[in-house]
C-alpha cells in the first residue's frame, strides 16, 4: 500500500540501526547516509507539496538532476543514490513501498583517479629515515615496515593489539571494514624489527593499553597522529607531493602486482571485497609500465 510521507521519514532511523547492526557500516557512513536520505525528503517534500503519497522514478531524477545544478560531484551523487536504493530496499522489506523507484536507474559515470604510489626505491628511502636509537623512532620504523608489509589502513594500524601478532608465524589478524577479519603475512624484517619493539621499546612508553603501537601517555595512537608521522618522514626522505598512510597501503598493492603477484592474492591480502575494487592497481601498474617505457625505449628519445 502507498505510505504516507510520515510513514516515510519514520523509517529512516529504522532503517540507520540496520546498516550498522547487519551490514557493519560505520557510523560516519550511516550519518552520511542518513543525511542524503533527509536531504531528499526534504526536496521531495517541498516538490511535490503533498500531491503524491510515495516517491517515485521522477522524483530521484529530478532530486539528482537538482544536485548536479548545485555542483556536487558524480561520486557525491553516486554515493546518494546507493543510499536511496538501499532506503527503499528497506521501505519494500518492511511492507510500505511496492517497487523501488530507483531499481532502472545507472549510477553517475565516475572519473578514475589513480592513487598516489610510491616507487620502490622511494619507499626504501622513506623506510630509513627514523632514527632507531630511541624509542619513538624504533616505534616509527615498526609501523611504516608494518604498513608497506601488510597494506594495512590506519585504522587497521591504530587498532592492533598485542593479541593481533603471531611473529612466530610471521602473521598480523586483521579486523577490516564491516568487523571482517583476514590474516597477512609478515616478512622477514618486519617480524625482526617487531619483535624487538615488543621486547625493548615498548615497555618503555610505560603502556596504559594493550594497543600494538603506544603514544608517550601509553595509551594507543590516533589516525592524525600516524598521518603526521607519514608526512614528517616523507619530507625527510625528500618527497614534496602529498602521501598519506593510505599510500603504503596502494604502494603495497602495486609492488606486489610488479612483482608477479596476481589479482586475487593483492585482493585477499587487502581486504577488498569486490575484485573490481583492486583492479585499480593494475591500471596504476600499466602507467607505471608506459611512464617507463617512454623514458627509455630508444625510439622515444629520437
Amino acid at each position: 500500500m502507498p505510505m504516507e510521507k510520515s510513514g516515510l521519514e519514520g523509517l529512516a532511523q529504522p532503517w540507520g540501526h540496520v546498516l550498522l547492526a547487519r551490514q557493519g557500516l560505520s557510523r560516519q557512513t550511516v550519518i552520511a547516509y542518513l543525511q542524503d536520505i533527509g536531504s531528499f525528503l526534504k526536496f521531495w517534500n517541498e516538490a511535490s507539496q503533498g500531491s503524491r503519497a510515495f516517491p517515485g522514478e521522477e522524483d530521484v531524477f529530478l532530486f539528482l538532476a537538482w544536485q548536479r545544478n548545485r555542483g556536487l560531484t558524480a561520486r557525491t551523487q553516486a554515493r546518494r543514490l546507493s543510499a536511496l536504493r538501499s532506503f527503499f530496499d528497506f521501505a519494500i522489506d518492511e511492507g510500505f513501498l511496492k517497487d523501488n523507484p530507483t531499481k532502472n536507474m545507472g549510477n553517475p559515470k565516475l572519473p578514475m583517479h589513480l592513487p598516489e604510489v610510491l616507487s620502490q626505491e622511494e619507499m626504501a628511502t622513506l623506510l630509513e629515515m627514523p632514527l632507531m636509537e630511541d624509542r619513538g623512532g624504533f616505534r616509527d620504523r615498526c609501523m611504516l615496515e608494518l604498513l608497506y608489509a601488510s597494506g594495512l589502513r590506519v585504522s587497521e594500524l591504530c587498532s592492533l593489539d598485542l593479541s593481533n601478532l603471531d611473529l612466530q608465524q610471521g602473521l598480523v589478524r586483521v579486523i577490516g571494514k564491516g568487523s571482517k577479519e583476514r590474516v597477512v603475512p609478515l616478512h622477514a624484517v618486519a617480524q625482526k624489527l617487531l619483535s624487538e619493539y615488543i621486547a625493548k621499546f615498548r615497555p618503555l612508553f610505560k603502556p596504559a593499553s594493550k594497543k600494538l603501537f603506544l603514544n608517550r601517555s601509553g595509551n594507543g595512537l590516533t589516525r592524525q597522529y600516524v598521518w603526521q608521522i607519514v608526512k614528517k618522514y616523507a619530507l625527510e626522505a625528500g618527497i614534496r607531493r602529498p602521501i598519506s598512510p593510505h599510500t603504503f597501503r596502494h604502494s603495497f598493492a602495486t609492488h606486489l602486482l610488479e612483482g608477479g603477484a596476481d589479482l586475487r592474492t593483492v585482493q585477499i591480502l587487502l581486504g577488498h571485497a569486490d575484485v573490481a575494487a583492486t583492479e585499480i592497481y593494475t591500471h596504476v601498474q600499466a602507467m607505471r609500465l608506459r611512464q617507463i617505457h617512454h623514458q627509455f625505449h630508444p625510439r622515444n628519445k629520437t
